[in-house]
C-alpha cells in the first residue's frame, strides 16, 4: 500500500494541510488537543485497506494549517465550516466523519448542523452533550487551591508559556498522563493547582508506554514547535462563545447513523455527569448502532488500541 501523503486544500477562507491515503468513499478523521492528523494514522491505514478514502486534516490551528490571529476564529460553526469545505474542496457532496477528543464535537455537529453532508458519524472519547441551560464555564468545578482545565487555559498566554517551555516533555508527559497507563486516577489531571500549572499532575514518565514511541514524539514535538499551541488552546477560549451561537439547535438531537467508543479509563469518563450522558446516549442520538467502553484504556484511544478502534470503525461503515 502507498504511504499516507500530505497536501494543502483551500476551505472556507483559510489553508488545511490534509493527509491522505486511499480511494473510495470519504472518511474525514477530525483530531483532538494536543495532537495533529499523525494521530489518525493506524485508522487510516485500515480504512484505505478496506476501500475508503481516508482525509486526516491539521485541524484549524494545528501543525502545518493556517491559525487565524483572532480568538473569534475558533469557534464551532468556523470549525464545522472547515469540514463542509473540505468535503467540497475533495470533490465529494457527502462522507462520514470521525473525531476524537475536540474533533468529536466538531463531528457530532457537523452531523447536526449538515446532516445532509455528514450521513453518518463516529465520536471517539467525548460524547455528544446536549446545549446546557447555562454558559459551560459557570459549571466548571474550581476551588480555592485548584480549578478545572478549561479554565486555566481561557487567559491567552498562560498554557502557550508553559506547554511551550519544552515541547517534547510536554508532549510525552501529556500523552502519558492521559493514557491507560497512567496510575493515578483517571480524572485527577483535569484539575490545575493554582499554585502551578497544568502540567504539574503529569510527570515525565522514565519510559513511554508500549503505543508510543520516541520517534512519534519527534514528529508531534516538531509540529508544535513549529505551530505553538495557542491555535489549540483557542479552541477552548469559544466554549462559551459556541453555547451562545448554538442557542437556535437547543434540543436538537444527531438524526444520522452514530458510534461512540472510550476507555473506561478515559479522564473524560471521570467528569461529573459523563458516564449518565454515556449510558444514556440514545436519547440524543437516536441511530446511535454502537456504544462501547475499551476496558483499561486512556484517552488516547485510538492511538492505544488501534486494533479495537479499526474494527469498530470498519464493522460500523460497513453497516451503513
Amino acid at each position: 500500500m502507498p504511504d499516507i501523503t500530505q497536501r494543502i486544500v483551500e476551505t472556507n477562507g483559510i489553508k488545511l494541510n490534509i493527509a491522505e491515503l486511499g480511494s473510495g468513499p470519504l472518511v474525514i478523521l477530525c483530531h483532538g488537543f494536543p495532537e495533529s492528523s499523525y494521530s489518525w494514522r493506524h485508522q487510516m491505514r485500515a480504512l484505505a485497506g478496506a476501500g475508503y478514502h481516508a482525509v486526516a486534516p491539521d485541524m484549524r490551528g494545528y501543525g502545518a494549517s493556517e491559525s487565524p490571529a483572532d480568538v473569534g476564529q475558533f469557534t464551532m460553526l468556523h470549525l464545522v465550516g472547515d469540514i463542509v469545505g473540505l468535503v467540497g474542496a475533495l470533490g465529494e457532496t457527502t462522507c462520514v466523519v470521525i473525531g476524537h477528543d475536540w474533533g468529536a464535537p466538531v463531528a457530532w455537529h457537523c452531523a447536526l448542523l449538515r446532516p445532509d453532508i455528514f450521513r453518518a458519524v463516529m465520536a471517539l472519547s467525548v460524547p455528544y452533550f446536549p446545549r446546557s441551560p447555562v454558559q459551560p464555564t459557570t459549571n466548571m468545578p474550581q476551588t480555592a487551591e485548584a480549578w478545572f482545565y478549561q479554565l486555566y487555559f481561557q487567559k491567552p498566554g498562560v498554557a502557550e508559556a508553559e506547554l511551550e517551555a519544552n515541547v517534547r516533555s510536554t508532549m510525552r508527559r501529556m500523552l502519558f498522563g492521559g493514557s491507560g497507563d497512567n496510575p493515578a486516577r483517571p480524572g485527577s489531571i483535569a484539575l490545575v493547582p493554582r499554585s502551578g500549572g497544568f502540567l504539574s499532575n503529569s510527570p515525565e514518565p522514565a519510559t513511554l508506554p508500549a503505543w508510543i514511541t520516541e520517534a512519534d514524539i519527534d514528529v508531534y514535538a516538531a509540529q508544535y514547535a513549529m505551530s505553538g499551541f495557542r491555535g489549540g488552546l483557542n479552541w477552548y477560549r469559544n466554549i462559551d462563545r459556541n453555547w451562545e451561537l448554538l442557542a437556535p439547535f437547543a434540543g436538537a438531537k444527531v438524526t444520522v447513523p452514530a458510534a461512540f467508543m472510550a476507555g473506561d479509563r478515559d479522564l473524560v469518563m471521570a467528569f461529573p455527569g459523563v458516564k449518565t450522558l454515556v449510558e444514556n446516549l440514545k436519547m440524543f442520538v437516536p441511530q446511535l448502532r454502537a456504544n462501547i467502553l475499551v476496558p483499561g484504556c486512556g484517552h488516547w484511544i485510538q492511538q492505544e488500541r488501534p486494533d479495537e478502534v479499526n474494527a469498530a470503525m470498519l464493522e460500523f461503515l460497513r453497516g451503513l
